[in-house]
């Protein structure tokens, strides 16, 4: 496709209408409020995918290695999200979480976790002992855990329908079914080419989640990752079962891979979800088992870093798939944290997909990757706390693009 005269102008057009997206929009929007602004978004709703296959935690930080973007973003973004839920009156709650060792040889992670809390800022975080954990928890087993008082839990698909609402006021506009397939630099402005919309602005910012890296090498040739999609696959308890688990119960994670192993999560409408497992899905927007797309398939196996990751997982990815195939599987890793758990407390739940960048020497990034040349920025990985930290994400992509208004 060629370039064509463009039918919008705007000074700044965002890519992607999830939760970081918008977060963005909104924030360059309160930053310059006069600022002539486009969101386009390749679904029918915002936050289609990752923000409304979100499990709803408001994450407190203690993950993430100390001075990471993750760090960074996740504690600023941790206040700026509460102060937006009151001030809008989104449903929330801070009810604090437990992490639990279950045996011996996972102490001195759980320590790890521990001290980077403390380095995190966290404040309240505190070791329990098996008494302890019961006091929290009644139903919940390990030999120690973390009390993490800051966790919480919310909903982000209502918090990303009050972004779009406040990008709206401020005069931008949101184009929804606009799946941006050409980007165009100039040396006075991008042009942005959807289907039947073709939009020049003085400034790109992609957020596109599970299609960053596509939209990204419409402007870099030589673009370095790919997105590898991990379904994550939830049962839900029955209410009958709901008494297990008070609030949030989380493993101690393995530190070679980076996702958090099956949990407990408590949501702000009451239900508890367990899950999710992490398996390498066929398809980008694969929420379904047999959802397969040839192009996604084809470009996840054909990515040298791919196939470094497999040679070097392909036992864990293993039982990854056995408890994505097999409830009863399912069911021995959830009793790890609570013995008392059956099938028959079990009911099939949702699943998501989280966009995992992947570098060419299979390298699972850990942390934020945004990239920004001369007028375009590019949000490359914005895995878990992304949700948490979409404030802070906008504000910081913000104060890199070009203040050339009007």
């Amino acid at each position: 496709m060629t370039s064509q005269a463009s039918d919008y102008k705007a000074d700044v057009v965002v890519v992607g209408g999830g939760i970081v997206g918008l977060a963005t929009a909104y924030a360059v929007l309160k930053k310059n409020p006069k600022t002539k602004l486009v969101v386009l978004e390749k679904e029918s709703q915002v936050g289609a995918h990752q923000t409304r296959h979100n499990s709803g935690v408001i994450h407190s930080g203690l993950y993430y290695k100390p001075g990471s973007l993750k760090a960074k973003n996740c504690l600023d973004g941790y206040a700026k999200l509460l102060q937006f839920c009151r001030e809008n009156n989104i449903a929330h709650e801070i009810c604090g979480k437990v992490v639990v060792a279950t045996s011996q040889a996972e102490l001195a992670q759980l320590e790890m976790l521990y001290q980077r809390g403390i380095a995190n800022g966290l404040t309240g975080i505190r070791k329990l002992n098996r008494a302890e954990i019961h006091e929290i928890e009644p139903s919940c087993s390990g030999v120690a855990g973390l009390f993490v008082p800051q966790t919480g839990i919310v909903d982000y698909g209502e918090m990303v329908d009050v972004l779009k609402q406040k990008v709206l006021a401020f005069g931008a506009d949101v184009f929804m079914n606009q799946q941006v397939v050409q980007i165009d630099e100039r040396s006075d402005g991008v042009v942005a080419q959807t289907q039947n919309r073709v939009v020049f602005a003085k400034n790109l910012v992609s957020c596109a989640g599970l299609q960053s890296d596509r939209v990204a090498n419409q402007t870099e040739s030589a673009h370095d990752l790919r997105i590898l999609p991990f379904r994550g696959e939830y049962f839900e308890l029955e209410p009958s079962a709901k008494y297990l688990v008070r609030n949030l119960i989380y493993p101690v994670p393995d530190p070679n891979f980076p996702f958090l192993g099956v949990h407990f999560t408590r949501r702000i409408d009451g239900t508890i979800e367990c899950g999710p497992n992490a398996v390498l899905a066929f398809a980008r927007e694969g929420y379904r088992k047999t959802d397969f797309s040839l192009r996604d398939f084809s470009q996840t196996l054909s990515w040298p870093g791919f196939q470094k990751v497999a040679r070097k997982y392909w036992r864990t990815g293993l039982g990854e798939y056995h408890r994505s195939m097999s409830k009863a599987a399912f069911v021995r890793a959830l009793q790890k944290l609570v013995p008392e758990i059956e099938e028959k407390h079990l009911k099939p739940a949702g699943s998501g997909v989280r966009a995992q960048a992947c570098s060419r020497d299979g390298l699972l990034l850990d942390d934020f990757e945004i990239r920004t040349s001369g007028r375009v920025t590019h949000v490359c990985n914005a895995p878990s706390p992304a949700a948490t930290a979409s404030l802070a994400i906008g504000e910081a992509i913000a104060s890199i693009v070009k203040a050339d208004v009007g």
